[in-house]
């Protein structure tokens, strides 16, 4: 067998639906600790609706620190939790719940193995309430499809890096 390898592009790919805007819910939660010490939870986020639907559709990182907490606020109310005042809050409070989530290719080094690698990340605010889609002009109503290529209602299957989520993200 003679084969040219030179056009195969070295790269892991752990994308498994287009990118764009989906309703997603939160199917699980791992705990870890960010780069500077603070507590993380990594969450992976899974399609909701349409085409896509049981997909992982990626992973995202919230921070508990000072720097990430602005986020960490804006991830629990777009997940329907009360941010107001003080809370009382464990990874396994976010299980199940359900926000509109846009996800973008983030291409980079992965830097254990030195290989590029493929994914898609959900931009710091990039994140939206079902209800508050409802609002945004070119959003669906809540409970409705987000994204055109989420329009069949067949199930999807679920894909997942091998690792899981990128350590070296933090929101």
């Amino acid at each position: 067998m003679q084969f040219d390898f030179s056009r195969i592009e070295d790269i892991d790919s752990f994308v498994s639906i287009p990118e764009g805007r989906y309703a997603c819910r939160v199917a699980e939660v791992r705990e870890g600790v960010a780069r500077d010490g603070s507590p993380r939870w990594s969450l992976r986020l899974e399609v909701a609706l349409g085409e896509y639907a049981g997909r992982t559709a990626g992973w995202d990182s919230v921070t508990w620190s000072d720097r990430g907490i602005r986020r960490v606020k804006h991830v629990l109310e777009a997940l329907g939790l009360n941010v107001s005042g003080q809370v009382e809050i464990a990874p396994s409070d976010l299980l199940g719940r359900e926000v509109i989530a846009t996800f973008q290719s983030e291409e980079r080094e992965d830097a254990f193995t030195g290989r590029r690698v493929l994914r898609l990340r959900v931009p710091y605010a990039g994140y939206l309430s079902r209800a508050d889609a409802a609002s945004v002009p070119g959003s669906a109503s809540p409970g409705a499809e987000v994204n055109a290529s989420q329009r069949s209602s067949g199930p999807g299957q679920n894909s997942e890096s091998a690792n899981g989520f990128d350590d070296e993200f933090e929101g």
